[in-house]
């Protein structure tokens, strides 16, 4: 099987519009045999979206056509590949009832799914750690430090693998190393290996998939896949399955750097 299990849409608020075929019609292109839509799914409505423009998640009168389109192009293209209806579930520390109800109510419609951190908690407020490098060394200044940021990135990936969210909870983990996204911008030598080491063996405990993603190495302050190199061959040791992704906002993105990591 060639999956490629973290795709985004035109359904996305802050992606391209190219349509959903394209995506397709590159993947059996690819000779990919699995593709799962993961579109970002709607932010809990009692949220306040942090990012500027307030379009981290798809707006929730979008989700019923999301779920009937892929179903529908499920079926046209049954001959040539599996499609999975997915989503990319957000982990935000204070709404784990919020998402549970929304995962129980969308959960018998979805083949596959992601749980990502992006927003983290400080006091009272919360931030996209991934919106923009400008972004994440004010929050840095605010929590203390850039390590102190990613100590508190690690600590959410811990709690979203631990939190109860219900039987539909996704069983995989998206881009567990996102905070590395700047770290060519703040050029700060941050020894977290014991920390993913960490994470990765909570994963092989819960029984949890392991998003490998490669936007990470087109990102100009990032420049390595989501875990790293030496982290994917880790997880590989200790059996936890890899699912690639691409995180493909925009068709060209779709199989990039598949090669580099899998073959």
């Amino acid at each position: 099987m060639k999956k490629d299990g973290h795709i985004h849409t035109p359904f996305c608020p802050h992606g391209t519009k190219d349509p959903l075929e394209k995506y397709i019609e590159k993947a059996i292109q690819h000779r990919f045999t699995d593709i799962t839509f993961t579109e970002h799914a709607p932010l809990p409505e009692n949220f306040i979206d942090p990012t500027p423009e307030k379009d981290s998640g798809m707006k929730p009168e979008l989700l019923s056509p999301y779920i009937e389109t892929l179903s529908e192009l499920k079926g046209r293209y049954k001959n040539d590949i599996n499609i999975h209806i997915g989503l990319e579930v957000d982990y935000i520390v204070g709404y784990e009832e919020e998402t549970k109800i929304f995962l129980n109510t969308v959960g018998p419609y979805l083949d596959d799914a992601i749980l990502s951190v992006h927003f983290l908690k400080l006091n009272e407020e919360y931030v996209c750690i991934d919106y923009s490098e400008t972004e994440f060394m004010k929050f840095a200044e605010k929590a203390g430090s850039v390590q102190a940021v990613y100590d508190l990135y690690y600590d959410t990936v811990l709690q979203s693998m631990e939190a109860d969210l219900g039987q539909y909870k996704p069983r995989r983990i998206g881009h567990p190393t996102l905070i590395h996204k700047f770290q060519h911008f703040h050029k700060q030598s941050i020894d977290d290996e014991s920390r993913i080491i960490a994470i990765l063996n909570k994963m092989k405990e819960y029984g949890y998939e392991l998003d490998v993603n490669s936007a990470g190495l087109s990102k100009k302050f990032c420049l390595e896949p989501y875990p790293p190199f030496p982290m994917i061959e880790y997880a590989k040791s200790i059996e936890i399955p890899l699912v690639f992704g691409s995180d493909a906002h925009c068709v060209n993105d779709l199989h990039q750097h598949y090669e580099k990591i899998f073959l």
